[in-house]
């Protein structure tokens, strides 16, 4: 039930991003990705619902078609099945929810 932040690893996803699996359970999950400035998240969609939380810095965020610049403080809620993606415009980090869990990361 507690998830120690000391004791979690970040995976690499790829040379500009990296995520660390936060708490969850097969309902709810929550990460903490990093991301160095260029770094894209290809267009995707999945069942889960997600909200997308800036930590820090600024990202291109283009969800459905609909591109909006979202910056420290801001959020993003994706619905299920919806087609998203990004460009980071800065080295930032997002807090990443999804329900149900995003089994796939496991």
């Amino acid at each position: 039930m507690f998830f120690i932040d000391k004791d979690i690893f970040a995976s690499k996803l790829n040379d500009k991003t990296e995520r660390k699996i936060l708490a969850h359970d097969e309902e709810l999950m929550c990460c903490h990705l990093y991301f160095k400035q260029g770094a894209i998240g290809e267009e995707h969609s999945h069942d889960n619902t997600q909200i997308a939380y800036v930590i820090k810095g600024r990202f291109e965020f283009n969800l459905d078609g609909s591109e909006h610049v979202l910056k420290t403080g801001d959020s993003v809620f994706v619905p299920s099945g919806v087609k998203h993606s990004l460009i980071c415009l800065e080295d930032g980090e997002l807090l990443d929810i999804f329900t149900p869990q995003r089994k796939d990361f496991l």
